[in-house]
């Protein structure tokens, strides 16, 4: 086991009791990253981006109240209340000015957070919702649909794990808040420099939605991953951590919002490339099932074993692919 495998598992209490769960991986590096998930879903849609982040400084990928199998509270919490909650992980962690990246839902929470405290100067969002244009559930539920059938079968068993884990009930409290949150009200009180990301199929953050963010921000940056879809993270880890590491280092040279940059991997899936042993998938199985272990019991400890052990065999993984590649990229004698 090393610091950029192991994973820690702590919480963070509001005054009335209401926690966060913070899964953090790494220690050292340069900026801390923030990564805050989409509604329903939980911190595990970032287990492939955040080791990728890790490199660049520790990473804290967050599970928040009613998602993940964190308890939530009797009254449905708004965008506001959530953005709150990770503004107050950003303060008792005594992050200094971290990379906030938020996902799906979760750009609406760090953009409510981001534009009221001015001192973040670094921001992520990918697949940001929700385009006003199209701010009713039945549709969004479409727009949903579309984009997923482009998503990875390991993305689409996370998805049903996780509403599954949520409750219909929680989940049907909070997409009011997230569908009515005027979300082109807030961008454009953001200082901070903004990197924009979208998925070539992410029918859910459409491209002149995302056009019409870039020209709300008052700085930003767009990019657009080819063969992608909404949860471009997860099958394009590596690329989108590349974008953001960059976007981190290289400072705005004024503002780049009306124009949409293409990742030139010419619609390639990082998947196809990944073939893990059978002791790789034992592992990923075994860490799995010990996850939900965890979260059933909500055994924090056990949580953070069954997490490094599946970044472990990920890890494994990952290395085996790079060796392969240099093998094959050797001259022939």
């Amino acid at each position: 086991m090393n610091d950029s495998t192991q994973v820690t598992v702590s919480r963070v209490h509001d005054e009335s009791g209401v926690y966060v769960r913070v899964s953090t991986i790494g220690r050292d590096g340069t900026r801390p990253f923030v990564l805050v998930p989409g509604i329903g879903v939980s911190s595990t849609y970032f287990e492939r981006l955040a080791p990728n982040l890790n490199e660049f400084g520790p990473v804290h990928a967050l599970d928040l109240p009613g998602f993940g199998g964190v308890p939530h509270p009797d009254h449905a919490l708004s965008i506001r209340q959530y953005a709150d909650l990770v503004g107050l992980v950003v303060d008792r962690l005594g992050l200094d000015d971290p990379i906030l990246v938020g996902h799906s839902m979760g750009s609406q929470v760090v953009v409510d957070l981001a534009a009221r405290r001015p001192e973040f100067s670094t921001l992520v969002l990918i697949g940001p919702v929700i385009n006003p244009a199209e701010r009713r559930i039945g549709l969004q539920a479409i727009r949903f649909l579309q984009s997923s059938i482009h998503e990875p079968n390991r993305v689409k068993i996370l998805a049903i794990s996780a509403y599954v884990l949520c409750g219909f009930k929680w989940f049907s409290h909070i997409l009011p808040k997230m569908m009515h949150f005027p979300i082109e009200r807030a961008l454009p009180h953001i200082v901070a420099d903004t990197l924009v990301i979208r998925g070539e199929f992410d029918a859910v953050a459409p491209r002149d939605w995302i056009a019409r963010v870039g020209e709300l921000l008052p700085s930003s940056r767009l990019w657009e991953i080819p063969g992608a879809a909404h949860s471009v993270m997860y099958a394009h880890a590596e690329e989108v951590a590349k974008l953001c590491v960059e976007h981190a280092r290289q400072p705005f040279d004024g503002d780049e919002g009306r124009e949409l940059h293409h990742a030139e991997n010419e619609g390639h899936d990082e998947w196809h490339d990944f073939a893990p042993s059978v002791g790789d998938v034992v592992k990923v199985i075994r860490s799995r099932i010990r996850q939900v272990v965890g979260v059933v019991g909500r055994d924090d400890a056990l949580i953070a074993e069954a997490k490094t052990e599946h970044a472990e065999a990920m890890e494994d993984a990952r290395r085996r692919r790079q060796g392969d590649e240099k093998k094959s990229d050797a001259p022939i004698d």
